[in-house]
């Protein structure tokens, strides 16, 4: 009978399987990240008015772009990924707690944690063998 932990701890080992899953990892990390800062990059106006509806300056509009934009495409390329994860984990955190924090909202304010959580996991353990990091070490 095969155990599913010792399949898993194999698979893991596998250098082919480590690096194409933290290519899959990254991606599906930044893929909500890139979306969500070209939406309040096309849509400015608007995200400003509700970032002061919710008691938060206006003027953070640019560096919320920069941290979901920018932050998500870095992850992505798996580019100083260490430090953007953790930029990123710090975020989503804060956002979680500023934005979604009514009981109305639970779903994203545990969105938001799980994606800490995973960030925090890749500023630990680094992007992978498939990323720009990976091949700036080697130069």
């Amino acid at each position: 009978m095969l155990n599913p932990n010792t399949v898993l701890k194999q698979a893991s080992e596998n250098p082919v399987v480590s690096a194409l899953s933290s290519v899959i990892g990254r991606a599906l990390l930044a893929f909500i990240f890139i979306i969500a800062g070209w939406g309040k990059l096309t849509a400015y106006q608007a995200t400003q008015g509700y970032m002061e509806a919710m008691g938060v300056p206006g003027g953070l509009l640019p560096l919320t772009i920069l941290m979901e934009l920018g932050g998500g495409i870095a992850i992505l390329l798996g580019l100083q990924t260490r430090l953007v994860a953790l930029g990123l984990a710090g975020f989503s955190i804060v956002t979680a707690l500023i934005f979604h924090s009514g009981a109305e909202d639970s779903i994203n304010l545990m969105k938001n944690l799980a994606m800490a959580g995973g960030f925090i996991f890749l500023a630990l353990h680094g992007a992978g063998k498939i990323s720009l990091d990976a091949l700036f070490e080697k130069s």
